[in-house]
């Protein structure tokens, strides 16, 4: 479904080059849940941004391949990347607060992504836009959606965010780091939503995260980014089962230390 070829992206600070990810390639299926997982800066984020073609000066593409369904995104205009952003790929960012406007109430925010990509009304984008909210569990819907961000605890809009990424029923779904911000207890209940949700709709989820707790409960395959570049990949059970860099076995023992991840 999600096809990287040796994709490069580097930034060019003060006529410096920084290989933020170098070289990178790896496959998302139908229904398949593939995580990232590497500390801070090891390059991540960048990837996920590569893959919406969010990249702006002083980063770069430099090379490769990023295919969806036999489509080479880095081949299409801004205009085409704008249809696909929101309906065939959506993004769960860290921090709901600076992603949600605080300005308007966050059924707006839901509805306009419909409108846009489905081409819906405004009172039945309104109307998906509860349907969507009562999908994520937010209680009093109906109420709710007419509410602003601030009105909404961390989980909450997190949860918005939720409903906002799979509102268009979107092909890819990229989760960076959903849970950071929020207190421990809420983040067991926001990484059961999304498992709970990939399977509901099948959907293809990248998920980028520092915790090996946090893979083993919701991945299938993996792989282990290091300064930018592909250290160790495969199946979740024989990444932690039989880790060969050095790296990797860090983390595996970081997880053994803080015990992180989610009950399964």
């Amino acid at each position: 479904m999600l096809e990287v070829k040796k994709l490069s992206t580097y930034y060019y600070p003060n006529e410096k080059e920084v290989k933020a990810v170098d070289n990178v390639s790896f496959t998302v299926g139908k229904g398949e849940v593939l995580g990232i997982l590497g500390e801070s800066g090891s390059g991540k984020s960048t990837i996920a941004h590569s893959i919406l073609r969010l990249i702006y000066p002083p980063g770069k593409i430099v090379a490769g391949e990023i295919i969806l369904n036999g489509q080479d995104l880095l081949k299409l205009s801004e205009a085409e990347m704008i249809k696909i952003r929101g309906a065939k790929i959506s993004m769960i960012f860290q921090d709901p607060f600076s992603s949600l406007n605080p300005v308007f109430p966050v059924g707006d925010q839901i509805a306009e992504g419909i409108e846009l990509h489905q081409g819906l009304g405004k009172k039945q984008a309104w109307n998906k836009a509860i349907e969507m909210l009562q999908i994520v569990r937010i209680k009093d819907a109906e109420l709710r959606i007419k509410d602003y961000p601030h009105q909404f605890s961390g989980g909450m809009r997190q949860r918005v965010m939720i409903a906002m990424a799979l509102a268009c029923q979107p092909q890819l779904l990229i989760a960076d780091e959903p849970t950071t911000a929020l207190d421990v207890a809420i983040q067991e209940e926001i990484l059961h939503l999304i498992k709970d949700l990939q399977r509901k709709f099948n959907l293809s989820v990248l998920y980028i995260t520092h915790n090996f707790g946090i893979i083993r409960a919701l991945c299938q395959k993996v792989f282990v980014l290091y300064q930018g570049v592909v250290v160790e990949a495969g199946s979740v059970a024989d990444v932690k089962n039989s880790p060969k860099h050095a790296y990797t076995k860090k983390l595996i023992e970081a997880l053994e230390i803080i015990k992180g991840g989610i009950r399964e």
